[in-house]
């Protein structure tokens, strides 16, 4: 079998075998993300009433976040601490060498991308967001189940690799090589419209580039050669090492990041407290519109 590392078609999955591949299900909605056991998350709702069989269920602020660093001014959706996520990959069954699939009801827009990113920053590879998402599988014709699932767990202790994927707030703007680019929407990124966080605007110097961009009209990621392309125009003179990526919480810039690597252009890094994190400091600079030029 051969591994899957950026993307991977519905019809490709199907044809795993169940005991080479561990699948997650990311769906997770921002505006019901629930708040304890009698209000469960939509998207695990979701999960339980329909999902591709075999499939674990990864909630965005419970397994992938850790949501009391917000105070440490880490931003919305703080990174889990190591012995955390290697605590959820042990849950899961996971085992190195073992084929990860993510998929999300958003093209990879939202949990599964961090999925992805954050099985890179403890070094995994062997891991690819289901291109189209739970729409792609369905509209395939191919099977689900409902209920939860539950593998036999395993043990696992892994460690991030901050010094390659992560930057954090003292070095964003100290390095003049690098390029940050904010995977927000564009009234998001100019400040016309904030509706989750204290303030509006972006971090001076942040050019936009929308994660949506990344996709075609049909919800799948454009070709990698058509990513390339829009990529290297926004990246100009910058080499691929020297793109920072931010969004509003470190979620949705990880789709950014998903999309270069799938166009073949490595070692950009995640600004993980995001948008979010940057205005938890109100002696932060902000700026506003679009950038000059």
């Amino acid at each position: 079998m051969t591994l899957k590392t950026t993307l991977i078609e519905a019809s490709e999955l199907a044809a795993l075998s169940p005991h080479d591949v561990l699948i997650v299900d990311c769906r997770f909605e921002l505006i019901a993300p629930g708040n304890g056991e009698r209000d469960v998350a939509k998207g695990e709702r979701d999960y339980l009433e329909g999902h591709i069989p075999g499939a674990v269920y990864a909630s965005l602020d419970k397994d992938l976040s850790d949501l009391s660093r917000q105070v440490e001014g880490l931003g919305r959706h703080p990174l889990p601490l190591e012995s955390a996520f290697s605590s959820v990959l042990s849950r899961w069954g996971w085992r190195p060498g073992l084929q990860v699939v993510s998929y999300d009801a958003a093209g990879g827009s939202l949990a599964a991308a961090r999925l992805w990113w954050l099985l890179r920053l403890v070094g995994v590879q062997d891991v690819a967001v289901l291109n189209g998402g739970y729409g792609a599988w369905l509209a395939a014709g191919l099977p689900v189940d409902a209920g939860n699932v539950t593998r036999t767990p395993s043990k696992v202790e892994l460690h991030y690799d901050t010094s390659r994927h992560l930057i954090d707030h003292a070095h964003l703007l100290d390095a003049p090589e690098r390029l940050l680019l904010d995977a927000r929407a564009a009234p998001r990124y100019r400040g016309d419209v904030e509706p989750i966080d204290r303030v509006g605007g972006h971090v001076p110097g942040a050019h936009n580039r929308p994660f949506s961009d990344n996709l075609g009209g049909d919800g799948r990621f454009k070709s990698a050669t058509l990513l390339r392309q829009e990529f290297l125009d926004v990246l100009g003179t910058h080499a691929s090492q020297d793109v920072v990526h931010m969004c509003g919480s470190g979620v949705t810039a990880c789709h950014n990041l998903l999309a270069m690597e799938h166009a073949g252009l490595a070692g950009s890094r995640l600004y993980a407290p995001s948008w979010s994190g940057w205005v938890s400091d109100p002696g932060r600079p902000i700026a506003k519109g679009d950038l000059p030029g």
